[in-house]
C-alpha cells in the first residue's frame, strides 16, 4: 500500500501541533510605549545612578545642566540625580551664577533591545502541499533588555577645575519570559528583583538608593522678620 509523502507528513505535523496545544495572545499597545520599556529604562537608570557616591557634595549648592543630556526618559534621568543630591545633603541650584558647583551629566546610551530564539521545527512549504507549515515551537525565549550609560563631572564655579575626576556609570536591567509548549510566560531578570546590583558600591563608598516609599518632611517655619533684631551697617565693606 502506497502513501502520498507530502500528505502524510503534512497529517503528522498537523496532528503534532494540535496535540502541543498551547497558546498565549498579547493584547494590542494602549499607549505609545509599552510599560514593560518603561520600565526597563527608569530599572537601568536606577542602578547607574545608585553606583555614583553623592555624598561628597553635601552642604554645597549644586546646579544640574542637562543641555549635554539627549536620551529617551531625560526628566526621568535629571529627576532622580537631582533626588538623589537632595539626599546626600546637596542645596539645588536655580541658576550656575547661584551654585558653588556645576555637574554636568551626559548620556551615553539609554535604550533598548530584543532577542528572541526557539527551539522546534522552522516552517515550510513542501512539493505538493496545498498550504505551508508554520513555525512549531516547543520551548521560546523572549528577552529585552535596557541599558542606561550616564556619565557625570562636577566642576567648581569660580575655579572652574573639576570636583574629582567624574566618570561614566553603567548598568543593564533585564526582562526575560519563556514559554512551554506555548504556555507561559515565566519571567526572570532584574525587572522582576525590581533593584540589582552589577557592581557593588566600592569599600568607604556610601551609596544611598532612591527608596520605594514616599517620605517628607515638613520644613522648618522661618521667624517673623519683625521679631528680628535690626542691623545697621557702618561700613561699605563686609568683613570675609
Amino acid at each position: 500500500m502506497l502513501f502520498h509523502r507530502p500528505r502524510v507528513l503534512c497529517c503528522l505535523l498537523t496532528a503534532l501541533t494540535l496535540l502541543a496545544g498551547g497558546c498565549t495572545t498579547a493584547k494590542p499597545l494602549n499607549t505609545a510605549r509599552t510599560a514593560t520599556e518603561q520600565l526597563l529604562i527608569s530599572n537601568a537608570v536606577d542602578q547607574s545612578l545608585n553606583k555614583v557616591d553623592f555624598t561628597p557634595l553635601a552642604g554645597s549648592s549644586v546646579f544640574v545642566e542637562e543641555k549635554y543630556l539627549d536620551c529617551t526618559d531625560k526628566g526621568y534621568v535629571i529627576g532622580s540625580i537631582r533626588h538623589k543630591l537632595l539626599q546626600a545633603g546637596a542645596m539645588l541650584a536655580a541658576k550656575p551664577e547661584d551654585a558653588e558647583a556645576i555637574m554636568e551629566v551626559r548620556s551615553g546610551a539609554v535604550g533598548t533591545d530584543v532577542t528572541g530564539s526557539y527551539v522546534g521545527i522552522p516552517g515550510f512549504t513542501a512539493p505538493g502541499m496545498p498550504v505551508g507549515i508554520p513555525d512549531i515551537k516547543l520551548a521560546t525565549r523572549d528577552s529585552q533588555n535596557a541599558l542606561a550609560k550616564i556619565g557625570i563631572v562636577v566642576y567648581g564655579v569660580k575655579s572652574r577645575k573639576e570636583l574629582g575626576e567624574g566618570g561614566v556609570s553603567l548598568a543593564r536591567a533585564e526582562d526575560t519570559k519563556t514559554y512551554f509548549m506555548g504556555m507561559g510566560p515565566h519571567q526572570t531578570g532584574t525587572l522582576q528583583r525590581e533593584v540589582k546590583r552589577i557592581a557593588p558600591a566600592g569599600p568607604g563608598q556610601y551609596v544611598r538608593e532612591i527608596p520605594t516609599e514616599v517620605a517628607l518632611s515638613q520644613p522648618q517655619h522661618e521667624k517673623d522678620k519683625s521679631d528680628e533684631p535690626s542691623v545697621t551697617l557702618t561700613s561699605a565693606e563686609k568683613d570675609e
